[in-house]
């Protein structure tokens, strides 16, 4: 049960309700996670525009669903594991990619040094060093493209806090955890 009321978007009124209704619009149902962040319209309206920023972002959604997954394994996040595994195969993305990618792995090495990098990130507590930095711009990484990651970990750290904290219903398939080696 979440430590919080599960809003109904029939049952708000105001810019809640706007949300709530385009959350609906573009789901064909209103997930869980945004009906308890509903208790607070400044970090509802801030976390979906956070999402709709970086769904138009430089590093696109494939990337961007496997930053999401990579975090969530990191931080033992069930409830973001299985939305953003869910999200990241309409993507595009295989469910071994999606795998792989919870554990900082891809086959292709330039996917492979960023999803690192946004695990170092979640690990470190956004600690970074020059060499991390370097490592990523040898492999083609943009400024862009790097301090865009660093937003999208941002991002995905606070929907785990919120599921986790809050102790939201999961109400996408289930995906294992995975240690981290």
């Amino acid at each position: 049960m979440t430590r919080v009321p599960l809003i109904d978007r029939d049952d708000t009124s105001g810019e809640v309700s706007r949300t709530l209704d385009h959350i609906n619009s573009v789901f064909g149902t209103t997930p869980t996670m945004f009906r308890a962040v509903a208790n607070s319209p400044a970090a509802l309206v801030s976390m979906w525009t956070a999402f709709g920023a970086y769904g138009g972002g430089a590093l696109g959604p494939a990337i961007g669903e496997q930053i999401a997954v990579a975090v969530a394994n990191a931080n033992s996040c069930e409830y973001c594991l299985a939305a953003h595994t869910a999200l990241g195969r309409q993507a595009g993305v295989s469910r071994e990619a999606l795998a792989a990618a919870q554990v900082g792995e891809s086959d292709d090495p330039r996917t492979e040094a960023l999803l690192r990098f946004a695990i170092a990130l979640v690990e470190r507590r956004g600690q970074a060093s020059d060499q991390q930095f370097e490592e990523l711009r040898q492999l083609g990484w943009s400024d862009e493209e790097i301090v865009e990651t660093i937003g999208q970990v941002a991002l995905n750290v606070f929907t785990n806090y919120v599921n986790i904290s809050l102790e939201v219903p999961v109400d996408f398939p289930a995906v294992e955890l995975r240690p981290v080696g």
